[in-house]
């Protein structure tokens, strides 16, 4: 017996030996795979039009409530994805140059550390599929990380027929038949890499981005008719009578005409529309897991990278402020250990997805990260988490501006604090006014608005852990 253990420590028992290496191998927990879902311009009440994505990932998973973008514009919100960072670190605050864009990341070098480059280095393999950041277009680059590229062309407005697609270098274009549709390219695709992954012994990870519903949110040729003559959402902000309070550039915008409204209809209705093939495209996404056997260790994640306006305080059109349209997000997520049908209300913010994928991949995160693992979230045993988070942008359709959002504790209640550089300043009460309607700057308490204007400096030049110390401090 002593014999037989002592040949088989040593190595040299090899038939011992190998059925022990199978042993541990069948106990050991395989890396789980992720597929991370990232929808352009879609609010978070858009998901009341999505019945299979509910029934699939918030029904058999998590929804968060409180999950937001800092910055509400596509290429810094997709910059702060894939580095898991700040908009003031990444300095991504536009769509193309001199102030962001594909252009501004790939020049600074920030593609050759992000959670594609982490993953595929921890043994992951990676595909990215749709939208990869703006001005992204008429190129054969390929930026490191990704084994898989599938990414289409972005001149501004996205197409969802008529397109180009960068297929792994190669420009490749798509035409005006039904099977051109760009969502449903973009499902056929993402199926094809997860059945060709699904059981090659190693871990993937898909970023799958749809444009929809960003405009002109052209909806599937069979969803065309689906939400014909649906409004919009009517918040009680929407056209809203009185906004004496609001900044100088909400005050100089005219009340709604039937026209405008109709035209906010309009593009609500197509985008909804436009979110069904979306749906249809998470539906396959969780067949075909299922069918390969690989939904039990699979992730996936939901959410957009901004908001938009409906109309609410006068705003016809348009992302980027700092309203709760523009920056609170869906977020649902479904995977292993993740209790079905549950709800968090922990503040979560775009930083957080990198450090969660190499959490659950379990490979270091970068020290550069601002945001914090979603693990303990996910699984139920979070203790201490952030009570705030950091909103920030450049000038775009209003003067720049820094602001803070907080979430109800026992020594703060729900507020949104923000600070634009022309001087303008608004505070929120977000418990009795969710819509944002009373701007109570002028008659906040000064301790409050003191308390809140020294806590948002803390955020606002914050860097890896120091934001970790400045979301939590109390």
């Amino acid at each position: 017996m002593l014999l037989a253990v002592g040949l088989l420590l040593s190595g040299s028992y090899a038939g011992i030996s190998a059925d022990l290496r199978k042993a541990v191998a069948r106990t050991a927990p395989a890396r789980p795979n992720i597929v991370f879902i990232l929808t352009d311009d879609m609010r978070k009440d858009d998901l009341a039009y999505m019945p299979k994505t509910r029934l699939l990932l918030e029904d058999k998973g998590m929804s968060f409530e409180n999950a937001f973008v800092s910055n509400a514009l596509c290429a810094p919100s997709r910059a702060t994805i894939l580095r898991g960072q700040y908009s003031h670190n990444t300095q991504i605050f536009g769509n193309s140059l001199p102030k962001g864009g594909w252009e501004k990341f790939q020049d600074r070098g920030l593609q050759h550390s992000t959670v594609a480059t982490r993953l595929h280095d921890a043994g992951y393999r990676t595909g990215l599929f749709g939208k990869y950041m703006n001005s992204y277009a008429s190129t054969t680059y390929r930026p490191p990380g990704w084994g898989r590229w599938f990414a289409a062309s972005e001149y501004g407005d996205p197409h969802y027929f008529d397109y180009d697609v960068n297929d792994q270098g190669t420009i490749r274009h798509y035409d005006t038949s039904d099977s051109d549709y760009i969502t449903d390219v973009l499902s056929r695709q993402t199926n094809a890499f997860i059945r060709n992954n699904a059981s090659g012994g190693k871990p993937f990870f898909a970023y799958v981005a749809p444009v929809a519903p960003h405009a002109p949110a052209t909806p599937a040729p069979r969803d065309v008719h689906t939400y014909d003559g649906v409004n919009g959402p009517r918040l009680s902000s929407f056209d809203e009578t009185n906004v004496s309070d609001k900044p100088s550039w909400i005050r100089q915008l005219p009340r709604l005409t039937p026209d405008k409204i109709a035209a906010i209809d309009n593009r609500h209705e197509r985008g909804v529309e436009s979110l069904q093939a979306v749906d249809d495209l998470v539906q396959g996404v969780v067949r075909t897991l299922s069918d390969a056997g690989a939904m039990r260790n699979t992730y996936i994640f939901f959410t957009s990278d901004n908001g938009f306006h409906h109309g609410e305080h006068r705003i016809p059109r348009e992302k980027w402020l700092p309203y709760e349209e523009d920056v609170r997000m869906p977020l649902l997520v479904r995977g292993p250990g993740v209790a079905a049908g549950s709800t968090t209300y922990k503040m979560v913010l775009n930083t957080d997805y990198l450090p969660t994928f190499t959490d659950l991949a379990g490979t270091r995160t970068p020290s550069y990260v601002d945001g914090r693992t979603l693990e303990p979230v996910l699984h139920g045993t979070v203790t201490t988490w952030r009570s705030a988070v950091l909103l920030e942008a450049a000038a775009h359709y209003s003067p720049a501006y820094r602001g803070i959002r907080t979430v109800n504790t026992d020594s703060m209640p729900k507020r949104k604090y923000v600070e634009y550089r022309k001087g303008a300043r608004e505070l929120y009460d977000l418990d009795p006014d969710p819509h944002e309607r009373t701007n109570h700057h002028d008659d906040a308490p000064s301790p409050v608005v003191d308390a809140l204007a020294a806590r948002l400096q803390a955020l606002k030049g914050c860097a890896g852990d120091t934001c970790f110390t400045a979301e939590n401090r109390p």
